[in-house]
């Protein structure tokens, strides 16, 4: 497809924090070029400058499965008892066969529906496994009104990296994530931004097709990557428009994450649309998470930043181009 170049007046969906700069501010860090696209990681990691063909990248591997998942073991059979057996061939009444103990059948599952309702409604996401890879971005203090942005864990073989949209950080100085974070509270704990990867056609003129960012993140204080702990959703790349996604989202004036299933549509050659109301600001950079393959297909931004009501969403299609970041971010995490 080629580099994106499509440039458009840009609005904010969030109450940015006050450490967060604007995208055309000076870089502290060197460029990195992979690929078709300039990448520019702006934090602690810098990877050396390298070129490949312009074929986009393999996606990753399978993601991790959460610890602690629950797991139903299986009915026990019952034996039944052996037919008493005649003692002679005299006349004697014949004894009732003892009835045999069946072992009662599994149900069968049903088609599995939203957890949030049907399509296009907006409720607050169940606590699933799914659910705990999405967190709130902090600045400062994980306290209650103190979020600014959505995040959620990309699975990488470091096992520290995010997806947001690029439009809610540029400067991860004091910017904490904290997965499934409900009503004040850190149920898997917080892990630090250390890194903030995004390209070059974001960084030098807010492309709204760029519009997505990979933050790498320390271990927490026990040593544990955040990938560890809550598992990460796996990059998906090139899936077609007409995808059934499940869309995440911490509004700002909100304690615990919201959640719609609906599918989306093309808005543009490199933008993705969906209808799920009631997404406001804050919920910038929650993740597009297809039912049909498990992947993350999209993150609230692009066109508007993610759109001028709180009705209908918009996120950069994934492609060629994220996939270069996600390889220039994994290499530089693991370096």
């Amino acid at each position: 497809m080629g580099q994106h170049r499509r440039r458009t007046p840009r609005r904010r969906r969030f109450l940015a924090p006050t450490l967060v700069t604007t995208a055309l501010s000076v870089l502290t860090v060197a460029v990195v070029v992979v690929g078709t696209h300039s990448l520019t990681p702006r934090a602690t990691a810098v990877a050396s400058p390298a070129t490949s063909a312009a074929v986009a990248p393999p996606v990753p591997g399978t993601p991790s499965v959460p610890a602690a998942v629950p797991v139903t073991g299986t009915e026990p059979s019952v034996s039944s008892e052996p037919d008493p057996a005649t003692a002679s061939a005299a006349p004697t009444p014949t004894p009732t066969p003892t009835p045999t103990a069946t072992a009662t059948p599994a149900p069968t599952t049903a088609a599995p529906t939203p957890a949030d309702g049907p399509l296009g409604t907006t409720a607050t996401a169940p606590a699933t496994p799914e659910a705990a890879t999405v967190g709130a971005l902090f600045t400062g203090t994980v306290r209650p009104g103190n979020h600014f942005c959505t995040a959620s864990v990309l699975h990488s073989t470091t096992g520290n990296l995010l997806l947001t949209a690029a439009h809610c950080i540029d400067d991860p100085s004091g910017v904490t994530f904290v997965p499934g974070y409900r009503d004040g509270k850190a149920p898997y704990g917080t892990w630090r931004v250390t890194a903030v990867h995004t390209t070059t056609g974001w960084s030098r003129g807010g492309d709204q097709d760029e519009d997505f960012a990979v933050l790498e993140t320390a271990a927490d204080d026990s040593g544990r990557r955040v990938e560890d702990v809550v598992g990460g959703n796996t990059l998906g790349t090139d899936e077609p428009f007409g995808t059934t996604v499940r869309l995440y989202g911490y509004p700002a004036g909100g304690e615990q994450p919201l959640l719609c299933t609906n599918t989306t549509g093309r808005q543009s050659a490199y933008q993705r649309v969906v209808d799920c109301p009631d997404y406001p600001g804050g919920t910038s950079g929650g993740p597009w998470i297809s039912t049909a393959t498990g992947h993350v297909v999209g993150a609230i931004g692009g066109y508007q930043q993610g759109g001028d009501t709180d009705d209908t969403s918009y996120s950069a299609y994934f492609d060629h181009t994220i996939a270069a970041l996600y390889q220039e971010a994994a290499a530089a995490a693991a370096s």
